[in-house]
């Protein structure tokens, strides 16, 4: 019987196709170290945890079961490196199937059991058990898993950093009762935050870590996790987001109490999947809005940011596992070949931005600053955006102060003096859209509520959500015309919409 789960948060279905690829053809660069590995399991005696698949009452200590990737200097000719097959055993112990015989680990996990798949277990990787230490201070990397995925998911990534002077540790991503995640994403992103904590706490035993550079990296669901982290952690000094879902859930992030946006005051780099096409859209009824809006990195105000959209990738191809054993949706993906290039270039950016944030290395620094501004770009590899903290930044706090003193008459022209002021400042469509929906909801300023909407759609005149919270505003007020008006003129911007279509369905009544 095949174990059917769930590997990551995926965004859409896939139209599969087998995929050719192979750890060589990523050709990432080697650097100065060998690449030692550790797997053991730590214990987390504050929180209690039942394995799921023993059909048991019985609870026990949290476990944390943890990779290690790090550098060393030990002689490796007389050693093995690691298969790919050994990764996975981690992988059966992580899902709490130890016992599962190694011929059916591709029957029963995530991939289809293929003569291309079966080949890439037996590939060799660039790492080695048990090496010992490398004799310096090393940069501490914490790697937050997808959705329910294994620690070793990224495992060619992680390896590449180890090699070139990084140590990481990656716990696996499970629910806070059991493996499974339960409904509740909310607690099992503040559960995934808590056992990166965990890891930061176990690097700081380690002789060769230097505490005073710890970076946190994470794959979808893993970037909500992070930012919770890097929001309560001084020790977190750069955050990596590999396609993460804090773009796509910000309303997750929003229901944690420790989440601020302004306490983001640390380099912080996302590198997002392309464009999602409409085909795709359509059949997988996607909310179009995720092609465009980011909300988080419109927010952030205090530190250097960075966002890239690899324009070759999708989302299942930011982990190592992705490359190698995920299928191909024949709708949307690239070639193999140029798939694996641009996982080979989302490394070389990890790897440059660690140097350049947590070892001030100018040549990290002159690299991320000439291809964000050069060839990958005019070759259509990448689209980016960059932006540097605001000094003397002006908050959307502020700028609703003083709207509000006025109550909000002239929104427009107050917004653009500040722009011309602060040229960096910019206001988050959520704020606009939840100010607004605040205000027209209280029936003694309701037009108020209806100004902050026009300046917001002003702002955002692509976004279905605000004129959807208009019609919702006139509707409020007694408007029908009105509501109507905006209610379609959401339906048109996102035909999906169905609260509008309801909306429009009882109107007519």
């Amino acid at each position: 019987m095949r174990q059917i789960l769930l590997f990551a948060l995926t965004l859409f279905l896939v139209k599969p196709i087998a995929a050719q690829t192979s750890l060589n053809k990523i050709d990432l660069e080697n650097g100065n170290y060998n690449v030692g590995f550790k797997h053991y399991t730590a214990f987390d005696s504050t929180r209690t945890y039942s394995r799921i698949f023993d059909y048991s009452n019985k609870k026990m200590p949290r476990p944390i079961h943890i990779s290690m990737w790090y550098p060393s200097k030990q002689n490796v000719a007389d050693s093995k490196p690691l298969q790919v097959i050994h990764y996975f055993e981690i992988l059966k112990e992580e899902e709490e199937w130890e016992y599962l015989p190694n011929e059916q680990i591709l029957n029963w996990f995530y991939y289809p059991n293929t003569p291309a798949n079966r080949k890439h277990l037996e590939e060799t990787t660039t790492a080695y058990a048990n090496l010992a230490f490398g004799k310096s201070k090393f940069p501490v990397i914490i790697y937050a898993p997808s959705f329910q995925a294994s620690s070793i998911e990224n495992f060619a990534l992680c390896e590449y950093l180890a090699n070139h002077g990084f140590i990481v540790l990656s716990s696996p991503s499970r629910g806070t009762k059991t493996r499974w995640f339960s409904g509740d994403n909310t607690m099992e992103m503040e559960t995934q935050a808590r056992d990166v904590e965990f890891l930061i706490k176990e690097a700081g035993k380690l002789p060769i870590s230097d505490y005073d550079k710890i970076a946190i990296m994470g794959f979808s669901f893993g970037g909500l996790a992070n930012i919770i982290v890097q929001n309560r952690n001084d020790y977190v000094k750069a955050i990596i987001s590999l396609d993460g879902t804090e773009r796509y859930q910000y309303g997750l992030l929003q229901q944690s109490p420790f989440f601020d946006a302004k306490r983001i005051d640390v380099p912080y780099l996302h590198m997002a999947q392309k464009k999602i096409p409409e085909t795709v859209l359509k059949e997988d009824n996607i909310d179009p809005q995720l092609n465009t809006v980011f909300q988080l990195f419109d927010s952030i105000t205090r530190s250097k940011a960075h966002k890239l959209k690899f324009n070759n990738l999708t989302h299942g191809h930011f982990s190592t596992l992705g490359i190698l054993f995920g299928n191909r949706d024949k709708r949307q993906d690239k070639s193999d070949s140029e798939i694996m290039t641009s996982y080979k270039w989302v490394s070389r950016y990890t790897l440059n931005f660690l140097e350049a944030s947590l070892n001030r290395d100018k040549n990290a620094l002159k690299f991320l600053n000439n291809t964000m501004s050069g060839k990958m770009v005019d070759d259509g590899l990448i689209s980016k955006e960059s932006k540097q903290p605001e000094k003397d930044g002006v908050t959307f706090q502020d700028f609703n102060d003083l709207a509000s003193k006025e109550n909000y008459e002239n929104l427009q022209s107050l917004y653009d003096s500040i722009a011309q002021k602060h040229p960096r400042f910019k206001i988050p469509e959520g704020n606009l859209n939840t100010l607004g929906l605040q205000l027209v909801f209280n029936p003694d300023i309701s037009s108020q509520g209806i100004k902050v909407f026009s300046l917001a759609i002003k702002l955002y005149p692509g976004s279905s959500n605000l004129y959807d919270s208009l019609g919702e505003g006139y509707l409020f007020m007694g408007k029908k015309e009105n509501a109507i008006e905006s209610f379609k003129k959401s339906l048109e911007l996102n035909p999906k919409n169905q609260n509008a279509i309801n909306r429009l369905e009882q109107l007519k009544q």
